[in-house]
């Protein structure tokens, strides 16, 4: 009997208790809805989850899986669901959330599981979840949606980015911090050391003076500049808030216009942009905040910390300008030059493919990118050292 692939058998055996927790969770609502017609809806999309996860139990048991067996909760999702901010009656709002989720998952699994009857099974449940999405919509149109005050609305952002971000964490703010400086730290100080190199050919003990002095210099100049500017950026934000309470406390009339003109600007129409500040001018603090958001583009919480990234960016830069330096602490002359250009292409490289975490960019296109602009770095110091050390030699 042929051994399953496991990887295949993972993503099945996920998709299965997904699907099992949906059913259960679908089920739980119905069974606590008043509503008839809601009640009819959610038992209907029990129904269909119930169909997808028998799909992929035939399909493992065809593959000579395992037999599937839940893990979940007997209620699925429903319990979390309504003891969330806003309660039950945001349930659908967040089951809605979660279809679209799950049809992005899916979608991505067309490719990666290398398996025909388990693609023609994933765009049959694609097709079924945009269904339900749908449903759902047509579900919470129909239902009445709680204000909430603005901590339980920040609560609710909170709890929905946590869960946007589950198998998928966001970058925190410090890692680009970090990237740079590695990146920093290690094209200067492979320059010092390619330089100094060709003028001393390959003397590791004046390359490893100049390079650790440049370890420091790079290090502290980073983490002090990290620090200024995270620090000017804070007081600028805090500045430019007393500036708009002193706006509101003495003009409120044309602070609020102005806020007004900001969201016509954006294309919210006239009406509404004259009751979205209406409503924020009941509460003072909020119509300083959304003022000083609108004119600096940013909040207290998207403000860095001057502490984290003066650390980060040291250390990393103390990191970046080491790796060049290695091979001279065991080695000299040409043969030292070769091991450290090479180290420091690869650390380019791992350094390139580091920053797909904070861009867009595939890792081999970013890691290529920094392996070559490394090369013609590291290519031109060490001409430029052979020359300044002929220069040099002649006097």
């Amino acid at each position: 009997m042929q051994k399953p692939n496991k990887k295949l058998m993972d993503a099945l055996v996920a998709n299965w208790q997904t699907e099992m927790e949906g059913y259960y969770t679908y089920e739980t609502l119905s069974e606590r809805e008043t509503d008839p017609k809601r009640r009819s809806a959610l038992h209907s999309l029990a129904t269909a989850e119930k169909h997808h996860a028998d799909l992929w139990a035939t399909r493992i048991r065809a593959l000579n899986g395992p037999e599937p067996t839940y893990n979940g909760h007997p209620t699925g999702q429903a319990d979390d669901l309504a003891n969330r901010v806003g309660g039950p009656e945001l349930a659908l709002r967040r089951l809605e959330i979660d279809e679209s989720r799950d049809i992005a998952h899916y979608g991505k699994q067309l490719t990666g599981l290398g398996d025909e009857p388990s693609v023609a099974i994933l765009n049959e449940v694609i097709a079924d979840e945009r269904e339900h999405y749908r449903t759902l919509r047509e579900l919470i149109s129909t239902q009445s949606i709680p204000d909430l005050t603005p901590d339980q609305a920040r609560s609710a952002l909170e709890d929905l980015l946590r869960a946007r971000r589950k198998g998928n964490p966001e970058t925190a703010s410090w890692v680009g911090d970090a990237i740079y400086g590695i990146n920093d730290g290690l094209g200067s100080i492979f320059g010092i050391v390619s330089g100094v190199s060709g003028a001393t050919v390959g003397n590791s003990h004046f390359v490893l003076i100049a390079g650790l002095a440049g370890m420091i210099a790079s290090a502290l100049s980073m983490g002090s500049g990290a620090y200024l500017a995270a620090k000017s950026e804070r007081e600028i934000y805090e500045a430019e808030f007393a500036r708009e309470r002193e706006t509101v406390e003495s003009n409120e009339s044309e602070a609020r216009e102005v806020l007004t003109l900001s969201y016509q600007i954006r294309g919210l129409p006239a009406d509404d942009a004259d009751r979205f500040v209406d409503h924020l001018s009941k509460d003072k603090e909020q119509l300083v905040a959304a003022l000083a958001r609108e004119r600096l583009n940013t909040t207290e919480e998207g403000l860095s910390k001057p502490i984290v990234s003066a650390v980060s960016g040291a250390l990393s830069t103390a990191v970046g300008a080491l790796i060049p330096i290695i091979p001279f602490f065991f080695m000299q002359g040409i043969p030292a030059v070769i091991v450290a250009a090479i180290v420091s292409l690869v650390a380019h490289f791992a350094v390139g493919a580091a920053k797909s975490l904070v861009t867009i960019r595939s890792w081999w296109a970013s890691g290529f990118e920094m392996t070559a602009i490394g090369a013609v770095e590291g290519v031109v110091t060490y001409v430029i050292g052979i020359g300044l050390g002929r220069i040099g030699g002649g006097h």
